[in-house]
């Protein structure tokens, strides 16, 4: 049975809002992604930072962060939904499932520098800041709920299991109500991180492009309502899978991923032939995308039209799997009345060794009118994959 996505908050280096989001996604807007010296020290780095300025935290007794903000801001979108889903099923019947990687670590960072160099810690310094569990536990306090809470870290797929989690509590009868998606925000010791690894890119990444040489790393967050309240956007399923091929590479032919894509459509009981579109990760590291281009391939092999968002973002980490599926629920949405796909952003010189995928040209426009299924892709460190599928509500 599918649950449905009844309300969305986001905001990422696309914009803040639904409106606004869909408007940039579409378009193929990528302004969002600019060069900055201040994350590592030997160079500067394109980041899809979220601009503008964040709400205030309020006082819940809980130690700041950014990450916070930025969920906030997405909750601030929802709110009145949330509240009445709250009002309607009670508080113990409300869920919190959230992805996360960063959570508080940027300011615990800071904390930690001020104790290195000046032999103290500062006063407002405490542990829960960077605990995984942290933005979880913030929604829930924020919004009085007994119900189950939690966060989900696993890398690169965090939101994306988020999601499911969120899927199974529902099917389960365990919640009538769950709020769900991903928070990343952007982080020296992460982007340092991806910077040792030699995984980054200091321009524009360029996704399945022979010329590709790396990630930009991103910011954002994307918070659902999911119940089992028709909507007009469903969630039917999806499928997860852990190939444990290696610490950080995939296993090179992505059997992992086409597990996680199989499993997908099992779960929703759709063909492969019937998804409309598919959201690629689409990193732009080496590895990733020629294993994501013999997996969909494998999967696919009449062809799906596909593209990645990150060009548009900036890979968003631990938020990139609620993120992209928010991207689907605004292809389907009001916010799009022309029908039209997400472009994908490169420079057109595709790898001759790796089968070529259909990848959307600006002006694409979804086949159908109705019945519409669409497939997100997430693939993370130490084989963790995910695939979800949403769609028109039957």
């Amino acid at each position: 049975m599918p649950s449905y996505l009844n309300a969305l908050g986001l905001l990422c280096a696309l914009g803040q809002g639904q409106q606004a989001v869909a408007r940039a996604l579409l378009a193929g807007d990528a302004s969002g992604m600019r060069a900055e010296p201040s994350w590592v020290a030997e160079r500067a780095l394109t980041v899809g930072a979220v601009r503008g300025e964040l709400p205030a935290l309020p006082d819940l007794a809980l130690p700041p962060s950014r990450n916070n903000q930025l969920l906030l801001a997405a909750a601030l979108q929802i709110e009145a939904p949330l509240r009445a889903a709250i009002t309607r099923y009670g508080a113990t019947r409300v869920g919190v499932v959230l992805g996360t990687s960063t959570s508080g670590i940027e300011e615990a960072s800071q904390s930690i520098a001020q104790y290195y160099h000046q032999g103290a810690l500062p006063a407002h310094y405490h542990y829960a800041q960077q605990e995984l569990v942290a933005p979880a536990s913030f929604l829930a306090a924020w919004l009085g709920l007994d119900g189950p809470c939690y966060s989900i870290s696993t890398a690169c797929t965090s939101s994306a299991r988020a999601l499911l989690s969120a899927h199974r509590l529902l099917q389960q009868g365990l919640c009538d109500a769950v709020i769900c998606g991903g928070v990343d925000s952007l982080c020296r010791l992460t982007l340092n991180g991806f910077s040792a690894l030699e995984a980054v890119s200091a321009e524009p990444c360029n996704p399945f492009s022979r010329n590709r040489h790396g990630i930009n790393i991103g910011e954002g967050a994307a918070l659902f309502l999911m119940t089992k309240e028709p909507a007009p956007i469903a969630l039917f399923g999806g499928g997860a899978s852990s190939d444990a091929h290696h610490i950080s590479a995939p296993h090179p032919q992505g059997l992992g991923a086409q597990a996680a894509m199989r499993s997908a459509l099992a779960s929703a009981g759709v063909a492969a032939e019937q998804i409309d579109y598919l959201n690629l990760h689409g990193t732009a590291t080496t590895h990733n995308d020629a294993m994501e281009s013999l997996a969909t391939a494998a999967v696919f092999p009449t062809g799906v039209p596909c593209s990645s968002s990150k060009p548009l973002t900036g890979h968003t980490l631990g938020a990139a799997g609620a993120l992209e599926a928010a991207f689907c629920w605004l292809t389907l949405s009001e916010h799009n009345p022309e029908a039209l796909l997400p472009p994908h952003l490169w420079d057109g010189q595709g790898e001759p060794e790796l089968p070529a995928l259909q990848l959307v040209a600006p002006g694409t426009r979804l086949n159908k009118a109705g019945g519409r299924r669409l497939m997100s892709n997430s693939f993370a460190f130490g084989g963790s994959n995910v695939s979800l599928i949403l769609g028109d509500a039957p």
